[in-house]
């Protein structure tokens, strides 16, 4: 199995992969419309793992001024999905199965995602994922089971298509 992320996401002018897994990049063609349109943003992936990071704002909150559930819960889906696909070199998509989370505090400012392939087959993957804030706390863990697929015929929907 592939060493997990490191227990921090990188600060600025630190290496991408200091697991000893050596970083990747997703083609293109394996880019979330929907995390464009979050913001979201790429934060590392090798093979087994990735990362996404996400810097609040006042539209990605609930009523208490905190980030809402279901962008934490979209990060972890997705940033597990990342894992699961950087797992098998990108040759494959997955779709989620299943992803449970647990919130453990409220989210504010960054939350940087880690998540890692932690078991499967060929047909499917199991992950594990948590989000940090900004100093370091878990807001949120996740587990998730993916289903390996084709990719997309002619890849993912462009981010530039989202009106």
């Amino acid at each position: 199995m592939s060493s997990p992320p490191p227990e921090r996401a990188p600060r600025s002018g630190e290496p991408a992969a200091q697991d000893g897994g050596e970083a990747v990049s997703a083609p293109p063609s394996f880019r979330n419309p929907f995390l464009d349109l979050l913001g979201a943003v790429d934060d590392g992936v090798g093979p087994g793992w990735a990362r996404v990071a996400l810097d609040s704002r006042p539209e990605l909150t609930n009523m208490h001024g905190k980030v809402h559930g279901g962008v934490l819960m979209t990060l972890l889906d997705t940033t597990m999905a990342r894992a699961a696909m950087a797992r098998q070199g990108f040759r494959l998509s997955v779709v989620s199965i299943g992803v449970t989370a647990s919130f453990l505090s409220p989210g504010s400012g960054r939350q940087r995602v880690q998540a890692r392939a932690i078991g499967g087959g060929r047909s499917t993957c199991f992950c594990e994922a948590e989000i940090l804030d900004a100093e370091g706390r878990i807001v949120a863990k996740g587990v998730g089971t993916f289903k390996y697929r084709k990719p997309p015929q002619g890849g993912a929907t462009p981010p530039e298509s989202i009106e």
